[in-house]
């Protein structure tokens, strides 16, 4: 603990050093430089070793048993060299009032590799970023909602904020960690301390001690990735002892050879049969040199090796033997292939001097991003001399390009070819790392929550049939961020924009920290809806959120996947304010005390508004949704929104209500034709129509109040509201969703896909594809429309979905629904984007603002299209195209969204019952895949032309 300070302002956090040394002794013996040297599988290519010790001096025990005051130096000294203010002192005056919605993402240890992440974080979410760099600043209690796990409490830590702001605060009482990460690596000075406060914690845990070894024991990596991944690595025979159980029994893996010793002192002659087969064997043909090393993680930082020629097999097996008699059941002897860079013609040199021969070592850094995906966050590269070693650490980094062209890669193609596969083979090595991790035990990962979510991987860049080859040297749980942060920092300095590192890595944390924040959280949900939602249950159980439904059909499906199923019929909406009352007596006959109340059904949105106010819960007004809900009163309201520029009536669009045929010729006076009717209170597109004239209007009006009267003739399309509809000029254009995240009036994400061409008179969706065509700034202009007209109607918090049209003159307003894209949209936007539009829609209603990403990049296009039961029910149904569908999605070829158990309505008020879906990595791709599934499969057709659909998407 801190000693009080005589001033209670706040000061420079150096005047505390002398006290943050305060700890209890360490037992602990603290690695000198020397011991920390370490020569890795770099050496696989000549010319490379691993990481030199950091620079400067490693604290004594005497002085700083835990090191937190070297740690707190260094803090200083990276705070200063960005130009930033030192940490203030607000220690005295401790920091009260943390609660369970408050969100703490906690760094264990030390505080120069993850320092960008921290003042990235702080500016994301000010005060959630915590450095822990003491062990006497945390402590473990056992969990309340995991036994058997733990909980970290921090009594003291430096938080950041805005402008790279940094405290040194204490917390009373002390604040509970909703994620953990920290410097696990042994061989640094607080790695026990790290890994002893983080194993087995009830919150997300980004590593372990545990699975640090596992990163760094060199063999067990280089089998996942030849054996999951299919990459290549440097041929390998490996010597272990038959009693190792974390290896198969037999590496049946292209490079990698696995031989199990009962007594490696007296098996010289199985030893001697290994080495020889392997020296002479077709995989090192292409070689002349060997390395040979004893492998594990405790041997990583030792430099013990040895290197050999090829036509030295004695020598070979001597080193072999004399490396096996130390060997343990952790460890392993490989001797392995010195693979050389490749080398390749490049541009006659400036100067006469002769060019000397230089080794390539290329660092990627990968996280674990939205939805478990792997995400490659940074390359960096390094060049040095064949005999000069090259560490991390020990050569400046340069960028991937700039190193290919130096190589002789002159064609910009090759280049991006290059740079995307490596891209591809690093998140394919994070994506088997994560599947083997996944089937270990908690006691293996260290703790339930824990995994790996930041990994490096180096490549070597080899010739390989004279073709390049990206070879897989190994993997690492810190150095490789450590050079790309490094490599950051130095961009900055000649005026680089600033990269994705420290964004794409402080996302990731918090994102989990969020996914942590929700569990357990007691949700109020109005309205169930239908097959469509279905996502709905398995995200709660996923999420760890404990529903409570109100359900208007007793027998619904969703009764026995909640926490509590209270049946109340709200069919009638136009009675919300009573029903409003009626549940709230039954949330308070339950005993219930729900954090948040929310509704995704368009019928159900003005009810739980309603039941949100009568519980004093974050959401919007009543009074806001129901302008939102009826589409004419949001039109004529913005009509009246002039402040601006432009102002929200700039995107109105002139309508009348109609509820009898006089409103009709009233309305004929004032809208010009072509218009479209539609219901009042409407969704999926059911009884929209384009007339052409007063008498359309008329007989289309007629038929609608004849067939849709109450919400029996066609349930979910808003005729508990009534059957009042609304003739509204036609607005020519490209049609387009945007989904919205506001939280207090502010945008916090958006999404734009665009719907292709209806058929017409009819207005029901046929396809669509995401990300949007269009260029960014009509992007941007249809998210503003969307946002302007959100905040007029008084929607300030929520996720909403709004429709509009672009046409040449700009944005124009559809409708707003004020609930959560419908139909694929949610599915859609975590596949291509990652975030959760309904984990969105949760925080904001716990009153929590959802981290989302800054700069969204598309992972992939999708393309769909809509399938109805009248054109194509034969074809999916007797002529076995649904099973077809469904093993395509088996195998992640398609993308199915069932909207519908059975047909929805007929004739003109029929509903599409499914989207299908393709992917590429360009949209052309997805397109071109999507029609030749659907012509495979009879749902393109002359009645159904699924290529004129499409043809909006260019």
């Amino acid at each position: 603990m801190l000693l009080p300070s005589p001033s209670s302002s706040p000061v420079p956090a150096q005047s505390l050093l002398p006290q943050l040394s305060m700890a209890q002794p360490s037992t602990e013996q603290v690695p000198s430089p020397a011991d920390q040297e370490w020569a890795g599988p770099e050496a696989l290519c000549p010319g490379w070793l691993e990481d030199e010790a950091p620079d400067g001096d490693v604290p004594g025990d005497s002085g700083d048993p835990d090191g937190a005051t070297h740690a707190f130096e260094r803090l200083q000294s990276a705070l200063c060299q960005e130009g930033l203010p030192p940490t203030l002192d607000c220690s005295t005056e401790p920091r009260t009032g943390f609660g369970p919605l408050d969100m703490t993402v906690c760094i264990l240890g030390s505080p120069t590799a993850f320092l960008p992440v921290l003042l990235e974080g702080g500016t994301r979410c000010p005060g959630a970023m915590v450095l822990c760099l003491s062990p006497t600043w945390a402590s473990r209690v056992p969990s309340e909602s995991c036994p058997g796990a733990w909980s970290l409490l921090l009594s003291q830590g430096v938080s950041f904020k805005v402008g790279g702001h940094s405290t040194l605060e204490t917390f009373v009482p002390p604040r509970r960690a909703n994620y953990v990460t920290g410097t696990f690596v042994p061989w640094e000075p607080e790695g026990r301390w790290v890994g002893e406060l983080a194993r087995d914690l009830d919150c997300p845990t980004g590593g372990s001690a545990l699975l640090t070894h596992r990163l760094e024991d060199l063999l067990l990596t280089r089998w996942v990735l030849a054996a999951r991944a299919n990459l290549p690595v440097p041929p390998t025979l490996a010597f272990v002892l038959g009693a190792r159980g974390d290896l198969p029994a037999k590496l049946e893996v292209p490079g990698v050879r696995l031989v199990r010793l009962q007594d490696p002192q007296g098996q010289d002659s199985l030893v001697q049969e290994e080495v020889d087969a392997f020296l002479g064997g077709t995989a090192m043909e292409p070689y002349s040199q060997v390395v040979v090393r004893p492998a594990g993680w405790q041997w990583r930082g030792t430099g013990t090796c040895s290197m050999h020629r090829k036509e030295e097999g004695a020598a070979v097996v001597q080193a072999v033997g004399a490396r096996l008699r130390g060997l343990t059941e952790e460890d392993s002897v490989l001797l392995e292939a010195m693979v050389p860079t490749a080398r390749l013609p490049v541009p006659p040199p400036r100067s006469p001097a002769p060019r000397l021969p230089v080794a390539l070592r290329i660092c990627t850094l990968v996280c674990r991003s939205w939805g478990d995906r792997p995400q490659l966050c940074q390359v960096a590269c390094a060049v040095g001399r064949v005999e000069s070693p090259v560490r991390h650490g020990a050569a400046l980094p340069q960028g991937l390009d700039s190193s290919l062209q130096q190589w002789g890669v002159v064609a910009p193609s090759q280049r991006q070819a290059l740079a995307t596969r490596l891209r591809e083979a690093t998140e394919a090595a994070m994506a088997a790392l994560l599947a083997a991790e996944a089937e270990l035990s908690p006691q293996q990962r260290g703790g339930t929550r824990a995994r790996t979510d930041i990994l490096g991987v180096d490549f070597l860049l080899a010739c390989v049939d004279d073709a390049l080859e990206l070879v897989a040297l190994a993997t690492n749980s810190q150095r490789c961020l450590e050079t790309c942060v490094l490599a950051e920092a130095m961009g900055r300095a000649v005026g680089e924009p600033p990269g994705d590192l420290p964004r794409l890595l402080a996302e990731a944390m918090l994102h989990r920290a969020q996914c942590h924040l929700v569990e357990g959280k007691d949700i109020l949900l109005i309205g169930a809806g239908g097959v469509s939602k279905s996502f709905v249950w398995e995200a709660a159980r996923d999420y760890g959120l404990r529903i409570h439904l109100v359900e208007s059909d007793p027998e619904h499906f969703a009764a026995g996947l909640v926490q509590t199923f209270l049946p109340y019929d709200s069919r009638e909406h136009r009675r919300d304010e009573e029903h409003a009352e009626r549940v709230l007596e039954l949330v308070r006959s339950q005993g219930l005390r729900p954090h948040a109340c929310l509704s995704y059904w368009d019928d159900c949105v003005v009810l739980a508004a309603l039941v949100c106010q009568g519980l004093g819960l974050r959401g919007c007004s009543p009074a806001a949704v129901r302008v939102a809900k009826q589409k004419s009163r949001t039109h004529q309201h913005l009509q009246r929104c002039r402040r601006g520029r432009p102002p929200p009536a700039a995107f109105a669009v002139p309508c009348r209500r109609l509820q009898s045929h006089g409103d009709v010729e009233r309305a004929a006076g004032t809208v010009p034709f072509p218009a479209v009717a539609k219901l009042e209170f409407g969704a999926g597109g059911v009884g929209v129509r384009l007339v052409e004239d007063a008498r359309q209007c008329h007989a289309h009006a007629a038929r609608l109040w004849r067939d849709l009267r109450d919400d029996a003739d066609h349930p979910g399309i808003g005729l508990g509201w009534g059957n009042a509809m609304l003739l509204m000029e036609y607005v020519p254009g490209t049609e387009h969703d945007v989904d919205l995240v506001v939280f207090d009036g502010r945008l916090v994400g958006a999404w734009v896909s665009d719907n292709g061409p209806t058929r017409v008179p009819a207005f029901l969706e046929t396809a669509a594809c995401l990300p949007s065509c269009l260029p960014a700034d009509r992007q941007a202009q249809l998210v503003r429309a969307a946002l302007q007209c959100c905040r007029a109607c008084g929607l300030h918090d929520g996720v909403f979905n709004v429709e509009l049209k672009l046409g040449p003159g700009g944005p124009r307003l559809l409708e707003i629904n004020p609930r959560m894209g419908g139909f694929y949209l949610r599915d859609w936007i975590r596949e291509v984007y990652g975030p959760d539009l309904l984990l969105a829609a949760v925080l904001v209603a716990l009153g929590v603002p959802p981290v989302l990403p800054a700069r969204p990049a598309p992972r992939a296009h999708l393309a769909g299209v809509m399938c109805l039961g009248s054109e194509h029910g034969a074809a999916l149904a007797g002529g076995g195209g649904m099973e077809a569908l469904r093993e395509l999605q088996g195998r992640g070829l398609v993308r199915l969204n069932r909207l519908f158990e059975e047909v929805a309505g007929d004739g003109e008020y029929e509903e599409p019952l499914l989207s299908v879906a393709c992917d590429g990595a360009t949209r052309t791709e997805a397109c071109v895949r999507l029609l030749g599934l659907c012509q495979a499969l009879g749902i393109d057709s002359p009645r159904y032309p699924v290529e004129h659909f499409l043809s909006h998407f260019k």
